[in-house]
This record gives structure tokens, C-alpha cells and sequence, in this order.
């Protein structure tokens, strides 16, 4: 199904509602938009307070479809991979079209600058680290892509403090060195493909407040672990609930 034509002014409102973004953040959004047609609603773009703006592996993927992408090539890096530590590598080459020499990439994820819950999957995350880093390249992306960070990845540190200023939704959301409550909930839309909009609404319904921002961190905790388990279980069936915090249409006569 053809996605529908992205206009700033329904990224901007999104923005607006879900990060409350400044001014400087949107005028950044509108050449996003206009540049690249990443979607907000569909997950291509993510605002982390204190870093910016961020492309998401989906959008990534969007953008290269939407450009006529020939195809990805992925390949593991034996000698700098050690299976005992947990430590992988992989290149990736991404072909624009049919007469390219092609637009290399490399990722790297072990349990050091990986988080606890994606723990076991670190093969899996050095790859798309690849991708992201090789689809960045080849259509001139600027933005880091938000699977590359350590607020989602467990990295720490004075150089990446700017990586780890995402704040939880409680105001006492001093997260230990752990992803905060909003990077793990983002991490769980990512993952299964979730509409931000409508999982921030039944979040909402599920902790008995009118906004999420409103809800104690267990509340929020307790949400998270639920509609993570709900989509690993039955995504369908999530989706049909979260389907139905949807607004309607005023059909105008």
C-alpha cells in the first residue's frame, strides 16, 4: 500500500504533541520533510531531549524503497568477531541502483555498548548498526541513526552525555545507568512497528491519567513490560486494540 504524501504541517503537529519540540527542533523537521519525506506518525524520525533529532532503521529503510534501492549486502567480519564475548561485526554494502559500485557501512555491537534488553541479540544489532551507517552514506543523511545511540544501546560516559539525557516520563526517573522508561518504551514501538500516537494514548487509558507525563514511573514500568509482552505474544491483536484510540475523521459536508 502507497504511504500517504508526508507534510510538515502533520509532522510538526505530531512533534508537538509527542516531545513538546522547539522551534529550532522544527525548522530542522520541515527540511527533514521536505528533503526526505520522513514521516513522523511512521516511526522514520525520533527527538531524544538533549540530542535532537534521530533517523530510525525503518525510515532508513523507507527512504532507500522510495528511492529505487537495487539491494543490501551484509557480511560478517569473522576476524573481528569473537562469539565467546559476544562481540560482532558486520559490513554492509547498499546498491542505489544497478550500475553502483555500491556505499559501505560498518557496525559493531557487544554487551559493553549494548543494552540489557536486547542482551543475546548482539549479532543482530551490528548488522543493522551496518545498514543504518550504509544507507546514511549512500542517500547523504546527515542525522545519527537512533539504533547507533547509547541511551538506547547502554553506552555511558562524559562523551556521550548528550546520548544519555533522554528523561523518564516520572520526575524522580533516575534511570542507574539503565535505559530510561522513554527509551525502553521506544524501543518496544521499533521493535514491532508500533504508532507512537496510539500507543501514548493507551499508555494513558492503562495507567488511569489523562496524560502519560502524569502517570508514577511504576505505573509507566508496569505499562511497558505489558505491551511488550502483548505484542510478542499476539502483535495482531495489539494492534487492533491500540486501532481503537484512534480519532475519527470529521468528514466535513
Amino acid at each position: 500500500m502507497k504511504r500517504k504524501v508526508v507534510t510538515f504541517r502533520s509532522n510538526a503537529n505530531l512533534a508537538r504533541q509527542l516531545w513538546g519540540v522547539s522551534r529550532i527542533a522544527l525548522r530542522t523537521l520541515r527540511e527533514l520533510t521536505i528533503r526526505y519525506s520522513l514521516s513522523v506518525a511512521a516511526g522514520d524520525l525520533q527527538f531524544l531531549e538533549g540530542g535532537g533529532w534521530y533517523v530510525t532503521h525503518a525510515g532508513l529503510l523507507q527512504l532507500a524503497f522510495r528511492k529505487g534501492c537495487c539491494g543490501i549486502k551484509t557480511t560478517l567480519q569473522d576476524r573481528l568477531c569473537d562469539a565467546g564475548t559476544g562481540r560482532w561485526v558486520f559490513k554492509a554494502t547498499v546498491f542505489k541502483n544497478l550500475s553502483s559500485k555500491g556505499f559501505i557501512g560498518y557496525g559493531d555491537a557487544d554487551p559493553t555498548n549494548t543494552s540489557p534488553l536486547v542482551r543475546g541479540a548482539e549479532m543482530r544489532v551490528a548488522e543493522t548498526r551496518a545498514v543504518n551507517r550504509a544507507l546514511r552514506k549512500a542517500y547523504g543523511i546527515g542525522l545519527c541513526s537512533v539504533e547507533e545511540l547509547g541511551a538506547l544501546s547502554g553506552f555511558s560516559g562524559p562523551a556521550r552525555n548528550h546520548e544519555t539525557s533522554v528523561k523518564s516520563h516520572s520526575p524522580n526517573g533516575s534511570n542507574n545507568g539503565q535505559p530510561r522508561l522513554r527509551d525502553r518504551l521506544c524501543l518496544v514501538i521499533r521493535q514491532y512497528n508500533l504508532n507512537p500516537t496510539l500507543v501514548k494514548a493507551y499508555a494513558a487509558d492503562f495507567c488511569g491519567t489523562e496524560t502519560l507525563r502524569g502517570a508514577s514511573r511504576d505505573l509507566v514500568e508496569s505499562f511497558i513490560s505489558h505491551i511488550a509482552a502483548s505484542a510478542k505474544v499476539n502483535r495482531d491483536g495489539l494492534v487492533c486494540k491500540l486501532n481503537s484510540y484512534a480519532q475519527p475523521v470529521e468528514v466535513k459536508s
